[in-house]
Protein backbone atom coordinates (compact mmCIF):
# COMPACT_ATOMS: atom_id res chain seq x y z
CA UNK A 1 0.00 0.00 0.00
CA UNK A 2 3.01 2.27 0.89
CA UNK A 3 4.33 2.33 -2.83
CA UNK A 4 0.39 3.27 -4.22
CA UNK A 5 0.13 6.03 -1.78
CA UNK A 6 2.99 7.49 -2.67
CA UNK A 7 2.36 7.57 -6.01
CA UNK A 8 -0.53 9.26 -5.49
CA UNK A 9 1.22 12.03 -3.41
CA UNK A 10 3.66 12.11 -6.40
CA UNK A 11 0.46 12.41 -8.89
CA UNK A 12 -0.65 15.17 -6.40
CA UNK A 13 2.24 17.30 -6.95
CA UNK A 14 2.76 17.17 -10.17
CA UNK A 15 -0.73 18.38 -10.72
CA UNK A 16 -0.27 20.98 -8.06
CA UNK A 17 3.16 22.03 -9.91
CA UNK A 18 1.08 22.36 -13.24
CA UNK A 19 -1.61 24.56 -11.96
CA UNK A 20 1.28 26.69 -10.73
CA UNK A 21 2.69 26.84 -14.21
CA UNK A 22 -0.36 27.85 -15.80
CA UNK A 23 -0.95 30.59 -13.14
CA UNK A 24 2.40 32.13 -13.48
CA UNK A 25 2.18 32.09 -17.55
CA UNK A 26 -1.26 33.90 -17.08
CA UNK A 27 0.51 36.48 -15.07
CA UNK A 28 3.30 36.73 -17.51
CA UNK A 29 0.69 37.01 -20.21
CA UNK A 30 -0.76 39.81 -18.56
CA UNK A 31 1.96 41.60 -17.97
CA UNK A 32 3.21 41.71 -21.35
CA UNK A 33 -0.24 43.58 -22.16
CA UNK A 34 0.24 46.06 -19.57
CA UNK A 35 4.02 46.27 -20.57
CA UNK A 36 2.76 46.49 -24.30
CA UNK A 37 0.37 49.20 -23.38
CA UNK A 38 2.42 51.87 -21.50
CA UNK A 39 5.05 50.99 -24.78
CA UNK A 40 1.97 53.40 -26.59
CA UNK A 41 2.76 56.91 -27.03
CA UNK A 42 0.08 59.10 -25.18
CA UNK A 43 -0.15 62.64 -25.94
CA UNK A 44 -1.84 65.07 -23.94
CA UNK A 45 -2.60 68.13 -26.91
CA UNK A 46 -3.41 71.44 -25.68
CA UNK A 47 -4.29 74.93 -27.76
CA UNK A 48 -3.10 77.71 -27.08
CA UNK A 49 -6.02 78.93 -25.20
CA UNK A 50 -5.78 76.41 -23.09
CA UNK A 51 -3.52 76.54 -19.51
CA UNK A 52 -2.80 72.47 -19.07
CA UNK A 53 -2.01 70.53 -21.71
CA UNK A 54 -5.19 68.34 -21.86
CA UNK A 55 -7.48 66.87 -24.86
CA UNK A 56 -9.33 69.75 -26.43
CA UNK A 57 -11.75 69.93 -28.75
CA UNK A 58 -10.86 72.46 -36.96
CA UNK A 59 -8.83 74.54 -34.58
CA UNK A 60 -11.16 77.90 -33.81
CA UNK A 61 -10.43 80.96 -32.42
CA UNK A 62 -10.44 79.21 -28.97
CA UNK A 63 -9.96 75.33 -29.60
CA UNK A 64 -9.47 72.42 -31.61
CA UNK A 65 -12.17 70.58 -33.18
CA UNK A 66 -12.94 67.04 -33.94
CA UNK A 67 -11.11 65.58 -37.36
CA UNK A 68 -8.55 67.90 -36.51
CA UNK A 69 -4.87 67.00 -37.69
CA UNK A 70 -1.58 67.24 -36.74
CA UNK A 71 2.26 66.79 -37.91
CA UNK A 72 4.51 65.09 -35.50
CA UNK A 73 8.18 64.10 -35.52
CA UNK A 74 10.51 62.48 -32.80
CA UNK A 75 13.30 61.86 -32.57
CA UNK A 76 16.32 61.17 -29.71
CA UNK A 77 17.16 63.72 -26.99
CA UNK A 78 19.29 66.69 -28.78
CA UNK A 79 19.46 64.81 -32.04
CA UNK A 80 18.91 67.15 -35.14
CA UNK A 81 15.31 67.11 -36.64
CA UNK A 82 15.49 66.02 -40.18
CA UNK A 83 13.04 65.29 -43.11
CA UNK A 84 13.38 61.43 -42.60
CA UNK A 85 15.34 59.41 -40.55
CA UNK A 86 14.24 60.50 -37.43
CA UNK A 87 12.28 58.01 -35.17
CA UNK A 88 9.39 59.43 -36.02
CA UNK A 89 8.62 61.23 -39.68
CA UNK A 90 5.67 63.52 -39.88
CA UNK A 91 3.10 61.21 -38.41
CA UNK A 92 -0.52 62.70 -38.45
CA UNK A 93 -2.38 62.50 -35.25
CA UNK A 94 -6.19 63.02 -35.70
CA UNK A 95 -8.52 64.45 -33.07
CA UNK A 96 -10.98 62.53 -32.64
CA UNK A 97 -13.64 64.14 -30.17
CA UNK A 98 -11.83 62.74 -27.10
CA UNK A 99 -8.04 62.16 -28.09
CA UNK A 100 -5.79 62.56 -30.35
CA UNK A 101 -4.39 59.11 -31.85
CA UNK A 102 -2.00 58.32 -34.72
CA UNK A 103 -3.07 56.54 -37.41
CA UNK A 104 -1.05 53.69 -36.07
CA UNK A 105 0.65 53.38 -32.86
CA UNK A 106 3.76 54.95 -32.15
CA UNK A 107 5.64 52.79 -29.68
CA UNK A 108 8.29 53.91 -27.18
CA UNK A 109 11.97 52.58 -27.50
CA UNK A 110 14.75 52.83 -24.86
CA UNK A 111 16.46 56.21 -24.69
CA UNK A 112 14.95 59.94 -24.25
CA UNK A 113 13.51 61.39 -27.39
CA UNK A 114 12.02 65.21 -28.50
CA UNK A 115 9.07 65.64 -29.69
CA UNK A 116 7.99 68.70 -32.09
CA UNK A 117 4.47 69.10 -33.49
CA UNK A 118 2.89 71.28 -35.44
CA UNK A 119 -0.55 72.52 -37.26
CA UNK A 120 -2.41 72.06 -39.52
CA UNK A 121 -1.21 68.69 -40.95
CA UNK A 122 0.92 68.96 -43.89
CA UNK A 123 2.50 66.52 -46.49
CA UNK A 124 5.26 66.08 -47.98
CA UNK A 125 7.27 68.38 -45.80
CA UNK A 126 10.25 68.60 -47.58
CA UNK A 127 12.15 70.66 -44.73
CA UNK A 128 12.29 70.66 -41.04
CA UNK A 129 14.36 73.99 -41.13
CA UNK A 130 12.83 75.47 -43.85
CA UNK A 131 9.37 74.39 -44.32
CA UNK A 132 6.94 76.26 -46.67
CA UNK A 133 3.76 78.00 -45.41
CA UNK A 134 1.02 80.18 -46.96
CA UNK A 135 -1.80 82.52 -44.90
CA UNK A 136 -4.76 82.55 -47.06
CA UNK A 137 -5.05 85.72 -48.87
CA UNK A 138 -8.92 85.49 -48.18
CA UNK A 139 -8.98 84.45 -44.45
CA UNK A 140 -13.32 85.33 -45.21
CA UNK A 141 -13.63 82.45 -46.50
CA UNK A 142 -14.85 79.02 -44.96
CA UNK A 143 -13.94 76.71 -47.70
CA UNK A 144 -10.65 75.77 -47.62
CA UNK A 145 -9.71 71.84 -48.25
CA UNK A 146 -6.59 71.84 -47.27
CA UNK A 147 -3.28 73.65 -45.29
CA UNK A 148 -1.34 72.53 -48.46
CA UNK A 149 -3.23 75.41 -50.43
CA UNK A 150 -4.75 77.82 -48.55
CA UNK A 151 -5.88 79.43 -51.23
CA UNK A 152 -8.23 77.10 -52.83
CA UNK A 153 -11.75 76.22 -52.62
CA UNK A 154 -13.72 73.62 -51.33
CA UNK A 155 -16.62 72.42 -49.20
CA UNK A 156 -17.94 73.79 -45.69
CA UNK A 157 -16.74 71.20 -43.56
CA UNK A 158 -13.10 71.67 -44.28
CA UNK A 159 -10.66 74.62 -42.62
CA UNK A 160 -11.88 78.27 -43.36
CA UNK A 161 -8.82 80.57 -44.88
CA UNK A 162 -8.55 81.94 -41.26
CA UNK A 163 -8.12 78.78 -38.93
CA UNK A 164 -5.64 77.08 -42.31
CA UNK A 165 -3.34 80.23 -41.32
CA UNK A 166 -2.99 79.85 -37.77
CA UNK A 167 0.05 77.57 -37.69
CA UNK A 168 0.46 76.28 -34.68
CA UNK A 169 3.59 74.47 -33.13
CA UNK A 170 4.69 72.61 -29.92
CA UNK A 171 7.80 70.93 -28.39
CA UNK A 172 8.47 68.24 -25.55
CA UNK A 173 12.29 67.24 -24.78
CA UNK A 174 13.91 64.47 -22.58
CA UNK A 175 10.34 62.35 -23.02
CA UNK A 176 11.18 58.55 -21.92
CA UNK A 177 8.42 55.91 -21.93
CA UNK A 178 6.12 55.88 -18.68
CA UNK A 179 2.51 56.22 -18.04
CA UNK A 180 2.45 59.66 -18.11
CA UNK A 181 1.70 61.16 -21.72
CA UNK A 182 3.70 63.43 -23.65
CA UNK A 183 2.01 67.03 -22.73
CA UNK A 184 2.46 69.28 -25.97
CA UNK A 185 1.33 72.94 -25.22
CA UNK A 186 0.78 74.83 -28.78
CA UNK A 187 2.07 78.51 -29.13
CA UNK A 188 1.21 80.45 -32.20
CA UNK A 189 3.77 81.15 -34.60
CA UNK A 190 2.06 83.63 -36.84
CA UNK A 191 0.79 87.66 -36.23
CA UNK A 192 -2.51 88.18 -35.54
CA UNK A 193 -4.34 91.84 -36.75
CA UNK A 194 -7.88 92.95 -35.26
CA UNK A 195 -8.93 95.68 -36.52
CA UNK A 196 -11.84 97.58 -34.47
CA UNK A 197 -14.63 99.96 -36.38
CA UNK A 198 -15.87 102.82 -34.27
CA UNK A 199 -18.65 105.16 -35.48
CA UNK A 200 -17.43 108.83 -34.95
CA UNK A 201 -19.94 111.68 -33.65
CA UNK A 202 -20.25 112.86 -37.23
CA UNK A 203 -20.99 110.10 -39.03
CA UNK A 204 -24.05 109.87 -41.12
CA UNK A 205 -26.74 106.69 -39.58
CA UNK A 206 -27.43 105.27 -36.52
CA UNK A 207 -24.96 101.94 -36.61
CA UNK A 208 -22.07 101.38 -38.65
CA UNK A 209 -22.99 98.49 -41.50
CA UNK A 210 -21.83 94.82 -40.31
CA UNK A 211 -21.07 93.94 -43.99
CA UNK A 212 -17.80 96.16 -44.27
CA UNK A 213 -14.65 94.63 -46.13
CA UNK A 214 -11.64 94.76 -44.45
CA UNK A 215 -7.80 94.93 -46.57
CA UNK A 216 -4.64 94.38 -44.90
CA UNK A 217 -2.26 95.27 -47.86
CA UNK A 218 1.26 95.08 -48.45
CA UNK A 219 2.46 92.34 -46.33
CA UNK A 220 4.05 89.17 -47.65
CA UNK A 221 2.09 86.26 -47.01
CA UNK A 222 4.80 83.20 -47.55
CA UNK A 223 6.97 82.07 -45.01
CA UNK A 224 9.49 79.26 -44.06
CA UNK A 225 9.09 77.72 -40.63
CA UNK A 226 11.81 76.12 -38.23
CA UNK A 227 10.10 73.01 -36.94
CA UNK A 228 13.19 72.52 -34.62
CA UNK A 229 12.19 75.54 -32.83
CA UNK A 230 8.97 76.67 -34.24
CA UNK A 231 10.11 79.98 -36.05
CA UNK A 232 8.36 81.19 -38.94
CA UNK A 233 10.24 83.78 -41.09
CA UNK A 234 8.75 86.11 -44.27
CA UNK A 235 9.94 84.61 -47.31
CA UNK A 236 13.04 87.11 -48.19
CA UNK A 237 12.19 87.59 -52.01
CA UNK A 238 8.59 86.96 -51.36
CA UNK A 239 5.81 88.94 -53.41
CA UNK A 240 3.75 91.26 -51.34
CA UNK A 241 -0.33 90.47 -51.82
CA UNK A 242 -3.56 91.72 -50.11
CA UNK A 243 -5.57 89.94 -47.35
CA UNK A 244 -8.99 89.95 -46.53
CA UNK A 245 -9.73 89.85 -43.23
CA UNK A 246 -12.81 87.79 -41.36
CA UNK A 247 -15.64 89.22 -39.54
CA UNK A 248 -15.05 88.25 -36.55
CA UNK A 249 -18.75 90.38 -34.96
CA UNK A 250 -19.42 93.64 -33.03
CA UNK A 251 -17.32 95.57 -35.88
CA UNK A 252 -14.44 93.95 -35.67
CA UNK A 253 -12.16 92.05 -38.46
CA UNK A 254 -8.94 90.06 -38.11
CA UNK A 255 -6.65 88.25 -40.14
CA UNK A 256 -3.26 86.16 -40.11
CA UNK A 257 -0.25 87.75 -40.68
CA UNK A 258 3.29 86.63 -41.67
CA UNK A 259 5.72 88.22 -38.82
CA UNK A 260 7.23 91.08 -40.96
CA UNK A 261 8.16 94.52 -40.65
CA UNK A 262 6.84 97.17 -42.58
CA UNK A 263 9.70 99.95 -42.26
CA UNK A 264 7.84 102.40 -44.22
CA UNK A 265 4.80 104.69 -44.40
CA UNK A 266 2.54 102.90 -47.14
CA UNK A 267 -1.06 102.15 -47.52
CA UNK A 268 -1.86 99.02 -44.65
CA UNK A 269 -5.08 98.80 -43.45
CA UNK A 270 -8.58 99.42 -45.85
CA UNK A 271 -12.04 99.44 -44.75
CA UNK A 272 -14.45 99.31 -47.64
CA UNK A 273 -18.37 100.55 -46.65
CA UNK A 274 -21.13 101.37 -48.65
CA UNK A 275 -18.62 102.63 -51.37
CA UNK A 276 -16.84 104.39 -49.53
CA UNK A 277 -12.84 103.26 -49.13
CA UNK A 278 -11.71 104.53 -46.14
CA UNK A 279 -7.20 104.15 -45.92
CA UNK A 280 -5.00 103.71 -43.14
CA UNK A 281 -1.43 104.23 -43.89
CA UNK A 282 1.10 103.41 -41.64
CA UNK A 283 4.88 101.83 -40.81
CA UNK A 284 4.47 98.28 -38.94
CA UNK A 285 5.71 95.49 -37.04
CA UNK A 286 4.19 91.81 -37.51
CA UNK A 287 5.46 90.49 -34.06
CA UNK A 288 5.30 86.60 -34.25
CA UNK A 289 2.80 84.88 -31.63
CA UNK A 290 1.34 88.58 -31.06
CA UNK A 291 -2.18 89.98 -31.43
CA UNK A 292 -2.53 93.59 -32.70
CA UNK A 293 -5.36 95.87 -31.69
CA UNK A 294 -5.87 98.47 -34.07
CA UNK A 295 -9.17 100.91 -33.75
CA UNK A 296 -10.28 102.78 -36.76
CA UNK A 297 -13.23 105.66 -35.71
CA UNK A 298 -15.30 106.36 -38.68
CA UNK A 299 -16.11 109.48 -39.85
CA UNK A 300 -18.10 111.46 -42.50
CA UNK A 301 -15.05 112.06 -44.39
CA UNK A 302 -13.21 109.07 -45.31
CA UNK A 303 -9.74 111.83 -45.25
CA UNK A 304 -10.17 112.08 -41.34
CA UNK A 305 -10.42 109.03 -39.91
CA UNK A 306 -8.76 108.57 -36.18
CA UNK A 307 -6.48 105.85 -35.98
CA UNK A 308 -5.43 104.14 -32.61
CA UNK A 309 -3.06 101.65 -32.49
CA UNK A 310 -3.22 99.45 -29.16
CA UNK A 311 -0.82 97.27 -27.58
CA UNK A 312 1.29 94.06 -28.51
CA UNK A 313 -1.05 91.09 -26.60
CA UNK A 314 0.48 87.97 -26.23
CA UNK A 315 -2.30 85.53 -25.44
CA UNK A 316 -4.62 86.19 -28.55
CA UNK A 317 -8.28 84.22 -26.83
CA UNK A 318 -8.22 87.19 -23.85
CA UNK A 319 -7.47 90.30 -25.78
CA UNK A 320 -11.01 91.32 -27.31
CA UNK A 321 -12.05 94.67 -26.08
CA UNK A 322 -15.91 95.72 -25.19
Amino acid sequence: MKPTIHTIYTACICLLSSMAMVSCGQDETAGSKETERNDVMQFRIAHPSQQQAAPASRATETDFETNDRIGLFVCGENEPLQVGGNYVNNASLTYNGTAWTPARPIYWNDGSYDVYAYYPYSSPVLSTDEMEFSVATDQSSTTIPNATDPNATGTADVLGGYEASDFLWASAKKQTAGNDAVALKFKHCMSKLTVRLIKGEDYEGDELPQDAEVFIHNTVPDATIDLSVGIATKTLYGTEATLKAKAAGNNRYTAIVVPQRITNRRPLVEVVMRGVSYLMESAFVFKPGMHHIVSLTITKNPEQVKIEIGGEIENWETTEES
